[in-house]
């Protein structure tokens, strides 16, 4: 399995964001260092400055393949192909509620489509054909243009759940009958709108999707995509896959939640300011003994830190913990006025 980061280009389209091209090549040399197979750089047809963008990206010399997003059309593959990248992903909705947005009969559409994968081959690009909406298409629908794109080359299909409407069954239901039915890799792409964009795509992967989409932070458009810190944690933890270097999540999570302007929800899994903060006494307790009673990897793994922090629910050996790390040694009498103290503070907010 591979992972294709699009933080680049669905992340950019979270409300709110836009990247320079500074910030864009800052963020495709760390996915690489992290280790992702393939980095989705942009949308080539867009503007001649994320043109541009794309275009310095793939000449970064990446460890990772370089993919742009292109609509079905000739002219979106040639600007592909001119900005020298190795992947391009050629894009259509032939679902009933997407077709709206056509001016043209669905044949019109789906010939585009064929015509612009055979172009990316002409280029000796590999191609990726996605299926927008997919989780809302019948799926007999997605087997008949998927069987078609293999006809004409492509390298790759994608399941696009567009509004993120899947669960992980219904994900099961769908991957493996496809599975059965096509011979080339599948991708998956998932949107967050029920919050199961990360167990979408691990579910997805365990079915045999060999290609899957995420983002740092999990931005994206509305509730985002699948998170590229939870996914990885989830392949190393659950399935002993090695091959990322996940001690730099941390780091990159706070290069994109400074670039993007979106902040981080404290209780955001993995990169979370509170991922790793303990308050109650009975857990600090417990993790000043063994960290593993109540964290389910080690902080340092992610490039993160523990932290005990003071509150209403501190226990005594917390307390004691904390002061001698301040150089406090406290007798029995001390400890219970600071204890008292710290009880009536936390029930006005804490202390600070």
């Amino acid at each position: 399995m591979e992972i294709c980061d699009v933080t680049l280009r669905d992340g950019e389209q979270a409300p709110g964001v836009v990247f320079s091209q500074d910030e864009k090549i800052e963020i495709a040399l760390m996915l690489d260092e992290v280790g992702v197979e393939v980095v989705e750089a942009g949308f080539p047809s867009v503007s001649d400055e994320e043109r541009e963008s794309v275009k310095k990206i793939a000449k970064l010399g990446l460890s990772a393949d370089v993919c742009c997003l292109a609509r079905a059309s000739l002219e979106d593959v040639d600007l592909a192909a001119e900005c020298d990248v190795d992947v391009v992903s050629v894009f259509i909705s032939v679902s009933e509620i997407h077709r709206i947005k056509y001016n043209e009969p669905l044949e019109k559409i789906v010939d585009n489509a064929l015509n612009a994968i055979e172009r990316g081959k002409e280029y000796g690009l590999t191609v990726r054909f996605a299926l927008e909406d997919a989780s809302r298409t019948n799926p007999q629908t997605i087997l008949k243009y998927f069987n078609m794109a293999e006809e004409v080359g492509a390298d790759y299909l994608s399941i696009a759940d567009t509004v993120g409407v899947l669960t992980p069954s219904s994900t099961q239901k769908l991957v493996c009958w496809l599975k059965q039915r096509v011979s080339t890799p599948l991708c998956i792409h998932c949107h967050d709108d029920l919050g199961m964009a990360s167990a979408n795509t691990l579910t997805a992967l365990e079915c045999g999707v060999e290609q899957a989409h995420t983002t740092v932070n999990g931005i994206g458009e509305r509730a985002g995509n699948a998170s590229l810190e939870e996914v990885l944690l989830a392949l190393y933890l659950h399935f002993d896959v090695r091959k990322y270097n996940i001690g730099l999540l941390h780091k990159l999570s706070k290069m994109v939640e400074e670039f993007s302007g979106l902040s981080v929800a404290p209780n955001k899994a993995i990169v979370g300011s509170n991922a790793f903060t303990h308050e109650s006494g009975i857990h600090v307790s417990a993790v000043l003994r063994d960290p593993r009673t109540y964290e389910p990897f080690p902080p340092e793994l992610v490039g993160m830190s523990r932290r005990f922090v003071i509150g209403k629910h501190t226990g005594r050996k917390a307390l004691m913990h904390f002061a001698r790390c301040m150089g406090y040694e406290l007798c029995e009498d001390e400890l219970e006025k600071a204890m008292n103290f710290v009880k009536n503070s936390g029930k006005k907010g804490g202390i600070t």
